[in-house]
């Protein structure tokens, strides 16, 4: 039987998926996206280390690179056209709230608000916290190994950390994404804790340790690392720092075809800022709908293939049978 070849007309896609993976601080390393290989994946669960964040709305991304004419000859005349600028914006806002989300809507460190210990000062970014407890040989990246007292400090439905104690270091800090970077030591033993991405929600205590509702984004968690209880999250409009992650937005064609925009390189550019819609579009007065709205600017990787400066990777993956 003949197969059905049919011209596709222009892709119709209902909403689009943001996934995104952290880039190596240190060695300015992005996560890379081959559509080739990885373009089928199960949108609801992607390739290793992309994290999914669910649908977005009010997708724009938007070239802001500007060219120019090459001038030779008396009088000038244009030659060729030069690139002058290379650079790329994305906005879209978050239809969830999670510490990944709103790391990325803001500019700044994004900490987690460790569990206070008992008579701790109030801080604006939290209190000292409660002592750390070390985890045991054996844990895995969804269920922790802890001595029987330790375990016994926890219960299901607490949010907890798990990362290393700070011993005055400097430089990027926090496994295994950089929460911040570090000009001069600091005194807070729970530092690392409070800025790392390497949390989770409790689902089961037993006496040998805690069970996660999904894996740690570092994977088992190595030697010498801790656990502590947190109570949420904090970040602050300021500062030095800016997060940067690999990104990957994804849109599913009605006919099955796919259009994929890979940024390797995507660095928060504004302060944390919300957007309120209302929930009933009828109802104009009650109850709203706070999202997080991001923007980003997409920042320059070399392509090994034929060395050219790159922000944006854009493939298209057709429908079965569609021409091409």
């Amino acid at each position: 039987m003949a197969a059905n070849w049919f011209r596709a007309p222009a892709p119709v896609a209902r909403r689009v998926r943001a996934y995104f993976a952290p880039v190596n601080r240190a060695t300015q390393a992005p996560v890379l996206f081959d559509a080739s290989e990885q373009g089928a994946f199960n949108l609801y669960v992607p390739p290793s280390p992309w994290v999914d964040l669910g649908w977005i709305q009010g997708f724009v991304r938007k070239s802001t690179s500007k060219s120019g004419p090459l001038l030779t000859g008396i009088p000038a005349a244009a030659l060729e056209q030069v690139r002058s600028t290379v650079e790329a914006q994305v906005s879209f806002e978050f239809l969830s709230w999670t510490k990944l989300t709103m790391a990325l809507a803001t500019g700044s460190q994004h900490m987690n608000l460790v569990a206070p210990g008992s008579g701790a000062a109030a801080a604006a970014d939290g209190a000292q916290g409660a002592t750390a407890v070390v985890v045991q040989a054996g844990s895995t990246a969804t269920a922790i190994t802890l001595a029987a007292t330790d375990a016994a400090k926890f219960a299901a439905g607490m949010w907890i950390a798990v990362d290393a104690d700070y011993t005055g270091q400097t430089g990027y800090v926090g496994s295994p994404v950089a929460g911040a970077y570090l000009r001069q030591a600091l005194s807070d033993v729970d530092y690392i804790r409070r800025v790392t991405f390497n949390v989770g929600l409790v689902t089961q205590v037993s006496g040998t340790g805690v069970t996660m509702a999904a894996p740690l984004l570092g994977g088992v968690p190595s030697s010498g690392v801790k656990l502590q209880a947190i109570t949420g999250f904090v970040d602050r409009e300021g500062g030095s720092f800016y997060q940067e992650w690999s990104a990957l937005f994804a849109m599913q064609g009605s006919q099955g075809e796919r259009v994929f925009f890979h940024y390797p390189r995507l660095q928060t550019m504004a302060g944390a800022e919300e957007a309120s819609t209302p929930f009933d579009s009828k109802q104009k007065t009650g109850l709203e709908r706070v999202l997080l709205r991001g923007r980003f600017l997409a920042l320059p990787v070399i392509d090994p293939l034929d060395g050219e400066r790159v922000l944006c990777y854009r493939s298209f993956l057709p429908a079965a049978n569609a021409t091409i």
